[in-house]
């Protein structure tokens, strides 16, 4: 054991020693586990980040003229409609604070109290991180900020002595400041639960200094009385993971972008087997990191559209042992229309509705499914205590005793629609058909009677993901009036609806169950059947989007907008055309790729490595998927065969003879590979199809972060490859599988087809 690993166990006996404080929400066991005070049992949370007071979600509604306490309001109602409990963000501390870490007293501090006070009176409890440690600007240039984040840097915060103790002097500023709108401090608010130190540090030098460094700041925030639970971010240098469990804290933050980041575009093809578990290598090599508390600060299934995803996270989550998870991040309703803030992030109620309900899903998966236990392999783990997630139909379903939740289309159907007390759609079921395409939400307030809820259409104008414009909406919005039929025991056919929200003066009895409705809120109720108590009249919605014709867009929620090649052709990869693809490694020293004309007529893409690991591997990834189609219907046409036989033009360098290994990745994240030995010199190889067999497949985009697996092997092998089902092309020269191992290597691909 280390001297770090001895230090942590004595730090931990004395923290375990401490009682709970009995004002406090939550406190952390002797185990490790996050428990309520008042009972004991168990607590659980999960949201979202959102970012309204700071940075450029602050300036983009300013400049549209937004009254920034109203869009909060509006936010925060629609996080509290969608079942969230937990609310967390990296405070732009450059933003409130002076080169010292004095705290300033301005608009964004006062801004973001407010948002605390607004949480609070929805019962969303927040754990705050005072240090972020960026500037303000992305996605524009970083502002002249008065703060000591900017002054000294990032790298220099966790080793200037000088950096630390302005960081101290922030930290006893911050947790001391009374907000003006609960008139409480962050110490005394019962609903801030939690403090997780900063955010993503990068950490360098000895390990001593930096858990002396986590000791120092969990000091400055413990001097002001704070005796609520301290986090610290392990993931981010995992080099430095014991150092942080030697630290003075309660538990450990993680994050996880399981499809990467910033891809430019939608990312086509299954993305489940990428989150089919979240693996933490601490718990076998860190003896100090058991018995602490375990929280995911950020995560998003980043550039992706399909709503199976959310629910899915929140499974691995718990089975990895999780109690706070809060996804990155949502877009205020007032600039969703463009997703400039963060363009491979986009989520908002209104403006991706069947991502919102996927996220209302994943909540309840959350606080529901038990910590620690294992539902098995993808795709045997698509189900799991009431939950459903499907790829191939977009498809997130929540089905409990009183809940009935779906993210799209559904013919799944609820246990028991009598006992229901709880909808929430974007699509059709069993229970309601909606010719719309926002979300719907039916609360039963009486036997007879529920409260309908209904945000407006929307309407996709261009990929989301892509490069982001002011001015240039990748979202609309439209108010019509649309069809729904309601089937619920007790309600009828021929039920009454009354309009209740402001100035929705709506009023009609069903025919045949079917009534024709706008946005808004409304209370239906069986025939005849006295009136309940008032429901609710709130609602918020984004006004319509002028002159957007409702049939522009796209009706796919993953349609990802790829070229479908000539069929004739059979290109599965073109470094001519093909630039949209996804390498391994990133952000490696020492590696690159470009496209180049090595020869008239003969561009080839190359991937370059040097000082190449022993298990390490550099590769690509191109969605074929759309290609694969196309070729399938001509050559059966034609010939009523399948075609047999991929071709690559290739050569690498490195070794005399490299082996180069094909994979085509189906639907299910089944791959299917062969390898192919290559020389120096330029030739084209020809692979039978059925010789491809099957293996693992790559992870790609690479899940961040680096310590997710890269490779993923299905708990079904289906031993024959069907090319109706291919999804993914997968080129990589493994280390592993070298007949002598690399050190320098290059590898031209010219092309790639399907005969």
């Amino acid at each position: 054991m280390t001297i770090l690993a001895l230090l942590s166990a004595d730090l931990m006996a004395q923290i375990n020693s401490l009682p709970p404080a009995s004002t406090n929400l939550v406190y952390v066991d002797k185990e490790g586990v996050m428990r309520y005070t008042a009972d004991n049992s168990e607590a659980s949370f999960f949201g979202v980040n959102y970012t309204t007071p700071f940075a450029h979600a602050y300036r983009a509604q300013k400049a549209k003229g937004v009254n920034l306490e109203q869009a909060i309001r509006n936010d925060v109602y629609h996080l509290s409609r969608l079942g969230l409990n937990a609310f967390r963000v990296h405070v732009w501390d450059t933003e409130i604070s002076d080169t010292a870490g004095n705290l300033l007293q301005n608009e964004h501090l006062r801004l973001f109290d407010f948002l605390l006070a607004e949480l609070k009176k929805r019962s969303i409890k927040t754990i705050v991180t005072p240090i972020a440690f960026w500037g303000n600007g992305y996605p524009d240039r970083d502002e002249p900020t008065p703060g000591f984040s900017r002054y000294y840097g990032r790298g220099k915060l966790t080793t200037n002595d000088t950096a630390i103790a302005a960081q101290e002097n922030y930290l006893r500023q911050f947790f001391s400041h009374v907000n003006p709108y609960t008139k409480l401090s962050y110490e005394a608010d019962k609903d801030i639960i939690a403090v997780e130190l900063n955010n993503e540090p990068a950490h360098s030098g000895p390990k001593a200094g930096v858990t002396a460094y986590i000791n120092r700041l969990a000091a400055a925030v413990r001097s002001t009385g704070w005796s609520k639970p301290v986090f610290y971010n392990i993931a981010q240098g995992p080099w430095y993971a014991d150092a942080v469990a030697a630290a003075n804290i309660d538990g450990f933050s993680f994050q996880w972008y399981p499809t990467g980041l910033v891809g430019n575009r939608i990312l086509p093809g299954n993305s489940l087997p990428a989150v089919d578990k979240y693996r933490i290598p601490f718990r076998d090599t860190i003896p100090a990191f058991a018995n602490r508390a375990l929280m995911v600060y950020e995560f998003d299934a980043a550039d992706v559209m399909n709503p199976s995803m959310y629910p899915a996270m929140a499974r691995s989550f718990r089975e990895a042992g999780f109690q706070w998870a809060t996804q990155f991040a949502y877009d205020p309703m007032a600039i969703a229309d463009v997703n400039t803030e963060y363009q491979t992030h986009y989520l908002n109620l209104a403006y991706t509705p069947h991502k919102a309900i996927a996220l209302m899903i994943a909540a309840e998966a959350f606080r529901h499914l038990p910590r620690n236990k294992s539902w098995g392999v993808y795709p045997t783990d698509t189900a799991f205590d009431g939950f459903h997630v499907d790829y191939e139909k977009e498809l997130s379903v929540m089905a409990s005793q009183d809940k009935f939740y779906y993210s799209n289309n559904t013919s799944l159907k609820p246990a028991d629609a009598a006992a229901l007390q709880h909808i929430a759609g974007a699509g059709n079921s069993v229970l309601v058909r909606y010719s719309g395409t926002g979300a719907y939400f039916l609360d039963r307030m009486a036997p007879d009677e529920w409260r309908l809820e209904v945000m407006p259409d929307v309407i996709r104008l261009r990929d989301p993901f892509g490069r982001p414009e002011t001015g240039k909406p990748v979202t609309a919005i439209s108010w019509q009036s649309k069809s729904m039929s309601v089937n619920l025991p007790g309600l009828g056919t021929d039920f009454s609806v009354q309009g209740i929200n402001t100035g929705n003066k709506y009023s009609a009895n069903a025919v045949k169950g079917t009534i024709s409705i706008q946005p808004g809120v409304y209370v239906i109720r069986r025939k005849g059947a006295p009136a309940g108590i008032q429901p609710s009249q709130e609602f918020v919605a984004p006004e319509a989007t002028a002159a957007i014709s409702t049939n522009a867009g796209s009706s796919s929620l993953s349609d990802d907008h790829t070229e479908i090649v000539t069929p004739a052709t059979a290109i599965l990869f073109n470094p001519a055309t093909d630039r949209m693809i996804t390498v391994t490694p990133q952000y490696r020293k020492g590696f690159s790729t470009t496209h180049f004309d090595r020869e008239p007529s003969a561009e080839a893409f190359r991937l370059s490595i040097k000082n190449m690991e022993g298990d390490e591997l550099m590769g690509f990834q191109q969605f074929i998927g759309n290609n694969i189609q196309s070729l399938l219907v001509v050559d059966r046409k034609a010939t009523g065969d399948e075609p047999d036989t991929l071709a690559v033009t290739a050569s690498g360098t490195g070794a005399d003879q490299l082996l180069l290994r094909l994979t085509l990745v189906d639907n299910q994240g089944q791959g299917y590979a062969a390898e192919v030995p290559i020389g120096k010199d330029r030739r084209t190889y020809f692979i039978p199809v059925n010789t491809l067999l099957p293996g693992p497949a790559l992870l790609l985009p690479r899940p961040f972060p680096g310590f997710q697996p890269l490779q993923f092997s299905p708990a079904i092998s289906q031993p024959k490859l069907q090319l109706r089902n291919i999804e993914k092309l997968q080129v990589s020269l493994d280390n592993n599988r070298q007949p002598v191992k690399l050190t320098d290597a290059t590898l031209d691909i010219y092309q790639i087809s399907l005969h």
